[in-house]
This record gives C-alpha cells, sequence and structure tokens, in this order.
C-alpha cells in the first residue's frame, strides 16, 4: 500500500473507506461514483448507437470500427476517465453533462462520430441516464457481490448442518431448557431461511426507463412524430449488454423510475440481514455457552488482558455492521419509492448511499464466513449440559401416557419435575409404576436427553 493510501485511508471519514477498504475492493469498483460514471458512460453510448440502427435519415448505422470504439470506451473506462469527467463537472456544475461532453471528447479524431455528436443524449432527460445507471450498479452489486457472499454463507452453514446433524445438543425456549435438539439441525433453520430470502433477492427485475422528463416520449415526438419511441426504448433497455443494457423495461415513470424495484430488493437484503443478526447473536450465546470453541491464528490475540478468552468478535462485527446496512436500506426502501409529484432531488441524494448499504452488508457476510470458519465443536459442553437436565423427558412422558389415557398425565409430571433438580433415577422411578404397556416402559427407560431429539437429524441432512 502506497503511503498515500495509507493517509487517505486514516483521514476516510467512513470505515468502508478506511479501516475495511481493503475488504470491499470488488464492490467499489460496482457502487463508487467511478461505478456510477461508468454505467452512465454505458447507457449513453448504448443509446446512441441504437439511435443508428433506428433507420433516421440523419443518422445512418455506424461502421463496425466506430461500434468497436464505442464498446472500447465502456470495456476500459478507467479511474482517470473518471477522474476526467470530474474536472468537466467542475465547469458544467452538473454530472449528466460532464459524461455527455466527455463522450464527445473521445469522438476527436473519428469523423463519423463527430459528425453524428449530437446525437449524443438525444432526447434524454438525465434521469433517463441516471436510474438506467442505478439499476446497472445494484444488477452488477447484487450478481457479483451480495448474492455470492449469502451463497458462500449458505454453502458453509449446509457443511455444519451435514457434520453437526447428529450432535445432540439442548434446546433453550425462553432461556430454559427445551426439547433437544442437534447442532445440525438448528444450523439446517437458519440454511432454508437464508436460501429463501437468497431467491426473493435473486428474483428482483432491475427495472429502467427511457421516455424523456416526465415519461411521454415529449422530446422525442418532436422530433420524429410517427417513431415508436416506447418500442424503441424498451428494445435498448432489454436487448442483453453489451449492445444493450440487459434490464427490465418500465413503460410507466414520472421524470423518474418509481424505485419499487429498489425497495423490494433492500427490503429482501435487509430481511437476509436480519436472519443473520439472528443467527450471529445465537451463534455468540452458544460460544459462550461453551458449546464452539474458536480457533486463533499463530501470534492472533484474543482479549487484551484475560490470556485464557477467545472473543467472538466476527460476529459481534457482524451483528454490527448488519444493523448498520439495515438502517440504511430501510430508509432507502422508505423514502425511495416516495417523489413530489413528477420530480424532487431526494431521491438522488440518498441514492448515493447504495453502495454504503451494500457496502456494510458485504463487510457483515466477510465477518461472519471468518466466524465460522473459526468454529469447533465442544462435545464436553454439550454433553453435559444435556446430562444436567433430564427434566426435558418430563415431555415425552407424558406424550405416552395420554396416549393410553392416563388421566392427568401432564398434572403428574408437572409435580414431579416442576422446579426441582431431576435425576434419571427419579423418572425411572415414575416410568416404572406406570400402567402402560411394558414394551413403551422399556422404550422410556432407555431414553436419555442426548436421544430425544426426535428427526432433528434427517432434518438437517435434507438442506
Amino acid at each position: 500500500m502506497s503511503n498515500t493510501q495509507s493517509i487517505s485511508q486514516v483521514v476516510a471519514l467512513s470505515p468502508l473507506d478506511g479501516r475495511y477498504a481493503n475488504k470491499l475492493a470488488a464492490l467499489r469498483p460496482l457502487m463508487s461514483e467511478q461505478g456510477y460514471m461508468h454505467r452512465r458512460v454505458q447507457v449513453e453510448i448504448a443509446w446512441f448507437m441504437a439511435l443508428s440502427d433506428a433507420g433516421f435519415a440523419e443518422f445512418k448505422p455506424l461502421s463496425e470500427a466506430s461500434r468497436s470504439y464505442l464498446l472500447s470506451l465502456v470495456a476500459n473506462f478507467s479511474t482517470d476517465n473518471a477522474l476526467a469527467i470530474k474536472e468537466i463537472e467542475k465547469t458544467t456544475n452538473h454530472d449528466v453533462k460532464a459524461v455527455e461532453y466527455w463522450i464527445k471528447d473521445q469522438f476527436k479524431g473519428h469523423a463519423e462520430l463527430e459528425a453524428a455528436a449530437e446525437f449524443v443524449h438525444f432526447a434524454c432527460t438525465s434521469e433517463d441516464i441516471n436510474n438506467t445507471s442505478h439499476a446497472l450498479q445494484l444488477q452488477a452489486g447484487r450478481d457479483e457481490v451480495i448474492l455470492p457472499s449469502l451463497d458462500g454463507l449458505i454453502a458453509k452453514m449446509r457443511e455444519m448442518a451435514h457434520a453437526f446433524a447428529d450432535v445432540p445438543m439442548l434446546s433453550r425456549t425462553h432461556g430454559q431448557t427445551a426439547s433437544p435438539t442437534t447442532v445440525g439441525k438448528e444450523v439446517a433453520n437458519v440454511v432454508m431461511r437464508l436460501k429463501q430470502v437468497r431467491e426473493r433477492i435473486a428474483g428482483v427485475h432491475m427495472m429502467a426507463k427511457m421516455n424523456g422528463a416526465v415519461g411521454n416520449y415529449n422530446a422525442h415526438l418532436s422530433a420524429w412524430p410517427e417513431f415508436d419511441w416506447e418500442a424503441f426504448s424498451q428494445k435498448v433497455i432489454e436487448t442483453p449488454a453489451p449492445l444493450g443494457l440487459g434490464l427490465t423495461f418500465q413503460p410507466y415513470s414520472i421524470q423518474i423510475e418509481h424505485h419499487d424495484y429498489m425497495a423490494e430488493l433492500f427490503d429482501a437484503v435487509a430481511r437476509a440481514n436480519t436472519i443473520l443478526i439472528d443467527w450471529s447473536r445465537d451463534v455468540w450465546g452458544y460460544v459462550s455457552l461453551g458449546y464452539f470453541k474458536q480457533r486463533l491464528k499463530a501470534g492472533e490475540i484474543g482479549s487484551s488482558t484475560m490470556p485464557h478468552k477467545v472473543n467472538p468478535i466476527d460476529f459481534e462485527n457482524a451483528e454490527g455492521n448488519l444493523g448498520l446496512a439495515n438502517a440504511l436500506l430501510k430508509h432507502l426502501s422508505e423514502k425511495l419509492p416516495i417523489s413530489r409529484w413528477q420530480r424532487d432531488l431526494t431521491d438522488s441524494t440518498v441514492l448515493r448511499n447504495m453502495g454504503v448499504a451494500l457496502g456494510y452488508a458485504a463487510l457483515a457476510y466477510q465477518s461472519l464466513n471468518v466466524g465460522l470458519n473459526k468454529l469447533e465443536l465442544n462435545r464436553e459442553a454439550l454433553d453435559a449440559d444435556l446430562d444436567a437436565a433430564w427434566e426435558v423427558l418430563a415431555e415425552p412422558i407424558q406424550t405416552v401416557m395420554r396416549r393410553y389415557g392416563v388421566q392427568g398425565a401432564y398434572e403428574q409430571l408437572k409435580e414431579v419435575t416442576r422446579g426441582k433438580t431431576v435425576t434419571a433415577e427419579a423418572l425411572h422411578g415414575l416410568i416404572r409404576s406406570l400402567n402402560i404397556p411394558q414394551a413403551d416402559i422399556d422404550r422410556l427407560l432407555a431414553m436419555t436427553p442426548g436421544s430425544y431429539v426426535g428427526k432433528a437429524a434427517e432434518l438437517a441432512r435434507r438442506v
């Protein structure tokens, strides 16, 4: 890392670009200001090339050489290009216009493109470019960072669910000892929740519009009244990249696309994050109980003063960053679908924080992955808890009693177990006194807290 980079990270206002900058390298080119400019260039170029193929006498189809050059501007867009656009913006004081002027600057020395330069940004309002760029950014951020990160967590937890499918564990409902489960089954619960919400995230259609200042193709039709601008716009938006944009056409809008799909996406990501907050807290608790131990790398410190401690910091970091992500995601999803009349600027203001919201989520996913890969199961602690909780067998005993019509089954077991230290001997004495078939008596006598797990193992292996 250069000295300049070190200094910039130290003085960064956001830890995403400071302390954790290296962990978000994959997201930064997609969701940063540079990423935004890159997508604006992509949209402008796609629209420009499509106009050349629209059949207008004033704009003949471009040569293959010009098309290749234009696509190279998109494919090779760099930080230097972004800085050049920012320099133009100092004069224009308008970011979209700066992109337009930068593209026209790239036409210099290309006679065919220079002659057609006025068709750059033709009939477009800024939000035709911006909203479409946001959709491209979100599509890339979701598909290249968020979903792969979630898939990694799902895969790791599926591995844990299968590996620990048969390992019995004492449950706690309301914090009190309850019917046992297995470690694998509890992990499997999270896997299934994440799989379901992952499909919701992946299924959101990224919407885009290119229909002018208030969504009616006013300017377009003033130039060519007989042309089907709606069909043209849809083709540009839905044709796969690089010739088109590979998004879903939004036929109805005001000046801005309504952002309902964004709200859907952010709500789905927030729901995944909420599931992972729940899981982070549970694992933290299991570490506290000693169910899991944590591996440390050589030289790594667990506690600054207490040598025996290994703090569950990865799960704590994850919980904190997931909370920050959700705070932003929920504001985005609540605010973005609201616009005064045909347009106000409040959406633009908060949209610049999409990358921040997804950045905190991506950071949390990394912390969770690190934490999960440190865990080692402590069978001794699990078995000790189970052996000290024979009272949980009151449930199967009274259930069998009810099967055979023994009156007051629940009440009898309550009398024997509630508020008392329950021993195997006491339960076995009760079982032997029951007026039920001997086979059921024998089956109950053979039961231990560790064996009373129902079909937990089967369910764990199924995910």
